[in-house]
């Protein structure tokens, strides 16, 4: 890939419109956005794909993916692991990765539109998911993954999943201030969470082992804004070589021989957020040989047995593609929303905002 594709301002329409228009044609009538037709739906990936809708132009579709996801949040704030169409598919656990990201989606949409009736109106479900995925912090300042069908927490935190949330929570207290409706206390747990992922690696993997052998855990803190700047480039220069497959994009697994798109175009932001263009570019113009004549994106490559596998084109992975496209070219209000970190507010989110010292 060369040229227009990849210069700031010239986002590639007529590349991605497939690709959007795959993520549009696979929403159901009522809004939701399985992982494809016919499959489950999980509020995470839902709302990724609702990301991607916006960034492609298509923002009354994406307001219906939040429409059904506020119709199926619970009393406690939370949404059950995975869905198929208004029904619950998994009643084993609720994440709290999953219940922070709404705050994601929904901040990113109102970057997108400007739509300050859109966040009045989501207002309340961003504030339950909130109040739900912080009653599991604990004093050290991670957040447990998941509670049970019973709603026990399951006891473990994860550094992929908690990092994501920090970023979920940077846009929790923007919209919050936006809709003035300040939320001092989130400011302070987002900050106990962003020194528990920092300096408290002991919070995480406590229970089982280590998930470090997974690309996400590596470059999530830098992609979600715990870790910036000098320390952030460190982090992603000392796993460079073990997990990016030079012309094929970023191993899920360490030790797999398997790349996938979703993650790889992550790594791709993470890189923009440590200020490393060219690696950035350079990474994302390797992702569009695994793109299917229909503008989907197959999940991922295995490059010994050299196969696509899975056999699956993801919703998700589509929405990351447009997503990392968005944050390479500024096409949208919301393209620097993963590059970098924004908190509106006084004194006590600018303190909040600033990297950690070295």
């Amino acid at each position: 890939m060369s040229g227009p594709y990849l210069s700031p301002g010239l986002f590639p329409r007529d590349l991605l419109r497939p690709t959007v228009q795959f993520i549009l044609d696979s929403q159901c009538e009522s809004g939701e956005i399985p992982w494809f037709p016919g499959n489950y739906t999980d509020p995470w990936d839902h709302v990724e794909a609702a990301m991607g809708l916006a960034i492609g132009g298509e923002v009354e579709a994406a307001a219906r993916a939040y429409d059904w996801l506020a119709a199926r949040q619970l009393e406690d704030g939370s949404w059950w692991a995975a869905y198929r169409g208004a029904l619950p598919d998994n009643l084993e656990r609720r994440e709290s990765n999953f219940v922070a990201y709404a705050a994601t989606g929904v901040w990113h949409h109102y970057l997108v539109t400007g739509d300050d009736d859109f966040l009045l109106r989501y207002w309340p479900m961003v504030e339950r998911a909130v109040g739900f995925v912080l009653s599991l912090q604990s004093e050290h300042g991670e957040i447990d993954w998941a509670v049970d069908g019973d709603g026990r927490p399951k006891g473990d935190a994860l550094v992929t999943g908690c990092s994501s949330i920090y970023k979920s929570l940077e846009c929790a207290v923007n919209i919050a201030a936006t809709v003035g409706r300040p939320r001092p206390a989130w400011l302070r747990a987002r900050a106990r969470l962003g020194e528990a992922l920092r300096r408290r690696p002991e919070r995480f993997d406590r229970t089982w082992e280590s998930k470090a052998r997974f690309s996400m855990d590596w470059f999530y803190p830098v992609l979600t804004g715990a870790v910036q700047g000098a320390a952030a480039r460190a982090r992603l220069t000392a796993r460079w070589d073990a997990f990016v497959e030079p012309g094929l994009g970023c191993r899920c697994v360490v030790e797999e021989p398997w790349v996938t798109v979703a993650e790889s175009c992550e790594l791709v932001m993470a890189l923009l957020a440590a200020g490393d263009h060219a690696r950035a570019v350079e990474l994302y113009s390797w992702l569009h040989q695994w793109r299917d004549g229909d503008g989907a994106y197959w999940t991922g490559y295995q490059f010994v047995e050299d196969l696509l596998w899975p056999a699956e084109k993801p919703t998700w992975t589509a929405g990351a593609v447009l997503l990392a496209a968005d944050a390479l070219t500024g096409h949208t209000g919301a393209s620097r929303l993963f590059t970098s970190v924004e908190l509106l507010g006084g004194a006590e989110a600018r303190e909040s905002a600033r990297p950690p010292r070295l």
